[in-house]
């Protein structure tokens, strides 16, 4: 029998590894279909909606990849320095997340859009 620690520990991994699916599949796809509308459209807005599909796909990656780093620490490695390498991996992957997401929506994700208004 496995113990539960190593459990969470092997979940924690696939979790990552789920993240990492997400940003590679995400960047075959946005590239396949950024080849498929430079036909239809201009190249700068093929530029662009390739530049929005991909950070969606990595956005999505790093909230895996954060979850898998949380369960990893909490439930595996209980040390302070842990915690601490924890902290900061979180911290940098939120601010790369906030970015990406005022370059897909032009916006911070806490202000209404102005249809809202």
């Amino acid at each position: 029998m496995i113990p539960l620690r190593e459990m969470f520990g092997i979940a924690g991994f696939v979790i990552e590894a789920i993240g990492v699916i997400c940003i590679v599949a995400g960047f075959v796809l946005s590239a396949i279909w950024f080849a498929g509308r430079l036909r239809r459209i201009s190249s700068l807005d093929a530029y662009q909606q390739f530049r929005q599909d991909l950070a969606r796909s990595i956005i999505l990656g790093l909230e895996f990849l954060i979850a898998g780093d949380i369960i990893r620490t909490v439930t595996v490695d209980q040390t302070l320095t842990g915690a601490a390498v924890l902290m900061l991996i979180v911290l940098i992957r939120v601010m790369l997340s906030l970015m990406l997401e005022f370059e897909i929506e032009g916006r911070w994700p806490w202000q209404r859009r102005s249809e809202e208004t």
